[in-house]
């Protein structure tokens, strides 16, 4: 019977699969932030799919068909470095969604403000107040348990995703076919950012932030029928879908909102607002902000428990101190909600100290990827070391041509991460971030104190253990 069910288990087919990763990687609040480069979104998706977002579904595939658990990245960096580290990893993986949380509920208010006063997106006690009571309202309810959270997140995907999305590439493209003024120039050499001011470059960080994810989906690559074969199609497939509607999605605000003008929380609805306007269908705006919007708080109300459980798992290992344990009758651990919802709080602060909405929005998403791209960095070297480890675990997908593969494709990942988090440090040209100092005592800040935390609680809750 277990036999039976094992082979049962394997009904995932290449298409399956590259939707599964399509899913969970693709959002709409990650176009504004590549239209505002214009062209050289085809530089920066490119060299992000290249030096991360490949290497990173095929690393995560082989870690994840050899060392298949619940815990994930919790589990394989535990098993290549020890216990502390595996804790710091799911730590990392944990804290950058919190801090996501701001920027996604962020693009959410701006939506929301479509459907009665679109000034109130670029405000900034509105998007506060809007932050704070979107997030407490789904952690409430998520304190009474997550049984329809499939439901929810595939109703999310369809009405606030693939629908809005489809929309926008076809608007652009009836738009740039029929000839209409666009404000985006095309050049070759528009396709290309000056490289000698790493300013230019800031945007790859975002690009990375917007690709990840992709170790989450890996879990499912025991499930095709054969890995090996299938699951670099079901890479490249969706690899390609992600990037073209992004590169597409990203370009139609482009061509219809000038560069300057284009908000990284609102960007979308500008976009819309004139399509809606030359093509008389003004009456579709709030019904189309209402979809986006509630495809966004679906997003985060499915998200909200889901990294919570990877920490959980880090306390009953007794790496975290017990009270992080507890559970509600609905078996939801509300000490870590709650927890998780203080640094929310604290950390929506940042839209009264930037100078707008938009920068605001920007530098919680570089200190967002910053973390994540830390987390990558343990992964990809915990995949090069377990080859050598535990060289006699059976990996249902493996990256090819031996150790030399894992080398490459792990190297090339590690590096592409740690060249993200170093650019992530300079402003972004095409926005007005205010004070410098402020800008990389943030950031910086925010690294330090985040990697040293894990490190402290694990410290003392071994100590209290003992």
């Amino acid at each position: 019977m277990r036999n039976r069910y094992q082979s049962k288990r394997r009904v995932l087919n290449v298409f399956t699969l590259a939707m599964i990763n399509i899913a969970a990687i693709e959002s709409l609040k990650n176009f504004p932030i590549m239209a505002k480069v214009g062209l050289e979104a085809l530089f920066f998706y490119m060299l992000a799919a290249i030096v991360f977002f490949i290497p990173c579904g095929l690393v995560s595939a082989e870690l994840a068909t050899g060392f298949p658990s619940t815990g994930g990245v919790y589990t394989w960096v535990k098993k290549a470095f020890g216990e502390r580290y595996g804790f710091v990893a799911v730590w990392l993986q944990w804290v950058e969604n919190v801090i996501w949380y701001p920027t996604i509920l962020s693009f959410a208010a701006a939506t929301i403000a479509y459907l009665f006063a679109p000034q109130l997106a670029s405000h900034k006690l509105y998007m506060l107040g809007m932050i704070l009571g979107l997030y407490w309202l789904n952690t409430l309810f998520n304190f009474f348990g997550m049984r329809a959270s499939g439901l929810i997140s595939t109703i999310g995907v369809i009405i606030g995703t693939i629908i809005p999305v489809s929309l926008i590439i076809l608007f652009g493209c009836s738009w740039f076919l029929v000839g209409d003024y666009s404000h985006l120039h095309w050049s070759w050499s528009g396709l290309f950012p000056h490289i000698t001011n790493m300013k230019n470059l800031a945007f790859l960080v975002g690009v990375l932030l917007g690709l990840s994810g992709m170790e989450m989906s890996a879990v499912h690559a025991k499930e095709v029928e054969n890995p090996q074969r299938d699951y670099p199609k079901a890479i490249l497939l969706s690899s390609l879908v992600i990037l073209i509607t992004s590169i597409l999605s990203a370009l139609s605000i482009a061509i219809v909102v000038p560069s300057h003008k284009i908000s990284l929380v609102a960007g979308v609805m500008q976009a819309f607002e004139v399509f809606f306007e030359v093509y008389r269908m003004q009456w579709a705006m709030p019904i189309l902000a209402l979809l986006i919007a509630i495809g966004a708080i679906a997003m985060v109300s499915t998200w909200i428990v889901g990294p919570s459980k990877g920490l959980l798992a880090s306390a009953k290992d007794g790496d975290i101190p017990k009270i992080f344990e507890k559970m509600n009758k609905y078996h939801m651990p509300i000490t870590i909600m709650l927890l998780q919802g203080v640094i929310v709080s604290l950390l929506t602060l940042v839209f009264l100290f930037m100078p707008n909405v938009s920068s605001s929005y920007w530098i919680l998403t570089a200190l967002t990827a910053q973390l994540y791209l830390l987390m990558y960095l343990l992964m990809f070297a915990s995949a090069i070391r377990l080859r050598y480890t535990q060289p006699l675990v059976k990996r249902a997908y493996k990256i090819p041509f031996g150790n030399w593969g894992i080398w490459i494709i792990g190297g090339v990942g590690f590096l592409g991460s740690l060249f993200a988090i170093v650019v992530g440090f300079f402003p972004p040209a095409q926005l007005q971030t205010g004070n410098i100092v402020f800008y990389e005592s943030f950031l910086g800040g925010g690294m330090v104190i985040m990697v040293l935390l894990p490190l402290v609680i694990y410290w003392f809750s071994k100590r209290f253990h003992e």
